[in-house]
C-alpha cells in the first residue's frame, strides 16, 4: 500500500490537541513501526485502527487512525492521540 502523507483538518486536530501531543509526535509514531491492532469499537462503518509506539522524546503514545484513499495512494488520518498511562506501558512493553 502507498502511504501519500497525513489528512490534518478542523475535524480530527482539536481532537489530538487537546491531550497536549503534537502533530510530529503522531506523525513520528505512526511511520516508526507502531503495533498496530484493528479497533474494537463499533462507532462508525469506516475502519479504524489503534496504534502504540514511542515517540522521537521516548514518551508512549496512543492513537487511532482510519486510511482514507487519495489518488491512487492512502493518506493515514489520525482521529484521537493521547499519551499512554505508566499500566498501559508496562502492558505494552511486555
Amino acid at each position: 500500500m502507498k502511504l501519500d502523507g497525513f489528512e490534518w483538518d478542523d475535524g480530527n486536530w482539536p481532537k489530538c490537541a487537546k491531550h497536549s501531543v503534537s502533530k510530529a509526535e503522531i506523525e513520528f509514531v505512526l511511520m516508526h513501526t507502531p503495533m498496530v491492532m484493528p479497533d474494537r469499537s463499533p462507532v462508525t462503518q469506516e475502519a479504524r485502527f489503534n496504534a502504540v509506539g514511542v515517540t522521537e522524546q521516548g514518551r508512549h503514545l496512543f492513537v487511532v487512525f482510519t486510511l482514507r484513499p487519495r489518488g491512487e495512494g492512502m493518506r493515514l488520518r489520525p482521529i484521537s492521540a493521547r499519551y499512554m498511562h505508566e499500566k498501559e506501558i508496562k502492558r505494552y512493553e511486555q
